[in-house]
């Protein structure tokens, strides 16, 4: 588990400028310094670790997943993240780098459909078919498998939806946020200053515009996918101390103590 001093060379607990914050994010920031908002890191760590141990736990229950980041930070460490948990089970880590297509999920059945015409043109490419087209058909197949690996290769070798999408710069994506609440697909979710706790199941507080800070945490992912699919494999029970899920609430305000004193007493005068 990645540490506090970590988190804070890398830059996790920084915000976006003071106003262009999402109000609904306020029980996540700590402070605010120089108009820059300042994530409350405490909570990023609890989160975090809830965000691995909730990927160890559906991967080792076979659980795919999608890793969703197609802003420039994001869009190499995304892709990176899900071919590192490919290489245990190709089928059980896909990703999304380039642009989210509407209906990537929730009208599956038409993207299957692309998928099958993708591998059937990389199949026919890597046995040389494309050299036995005449040159302007040639031409028109190396165009659309270009166009399809780019938009689907990364979720080529998925078979039918994920059970959970992780999901780096949230504003970014809201088109596949929508699908995922559609169909009810758990999200994990990277939250700047400006996005929306209330959009995700698991939400962590951090620098999604920061490479260094999108390295942290999808390496954190990716560890617990990575257990999981260990446990997985070893037909094993999962032997890890239980980790109570909570977020810190953020410090009440407290009011100025009014002290009111009692009135004096009046002593009674005694009579001589």
């Amino acid at each position: 588990m990645a540490t506090l001093e970590q988190m804070l060379d890398v830059g996790v607990h920084f915000g976006h400028q003071a106003r262009k914050w999402n109000p609904k994010m306020a029980p996540y920031i700590f402070g605010e310094r120089k108009g820059i908002h300042i994530l409350d890191i405490l909570q990023t760590a609890i989160l975090l670790d809830k965000a691995r141990v909730y990927a160890r736990r559906q991967a080792a229950s076979n659980g795919s997943f999608l890793f969703v980041g197609t802003k420039n930070q994001a869009a190499s460490i995304v892709r990176f993240a899900a071919e590192r948990c490919q290489k245990n089970d190709r089928s059980q880590a896909h990703y999304v780098n380039h642009r989210w297509l509407g209906g990537m999920l929730t009208n599956w059945p038409t993207m299957q459909l692309c998928i099958k015409r993708l591998l059937e043109l990389e199949s026919n490419h890597e046995r040389g078919g494309f050299q036995q087209f005449p040159k302007k058909e040639a031409a028109v197949a190396r165009k659309q498998l270009a166009r399809l690996e780019k938009h689907l290769g990364g979720v080529k070798n998925m078979t039918g939806l994920p059970t959970t999408v992780v999901i780096v710069g949230q504003p970014q994506e809201m088109n596949a946020v929508r699908e995922c609440e559609k169909l009810g697909i758990p999200m994990i979710t990277m939250l700047d200053s400006d996005c929306n706790p209330l959009l995700t199941d698991i939400g962590i507080p951090s620098n999604d515009d920061s490479i260094a800070s999108i390295e942290l945490v999808m390496r954190e992912i990716t560890k617990g996918i990575e257990e999981g699919q260990w446990i997985q494999k070893e037909g094993r029970e999962e032997a890890t101390i239980e980790i109570e899920w909570f977020v810190v609430e953020p410090t009440p305000v407290e009011k100025p103590l009014v002290i009111i004193e009692p009135p004096p007493v009046e002593k009674p005068v005694l009579s001589k």
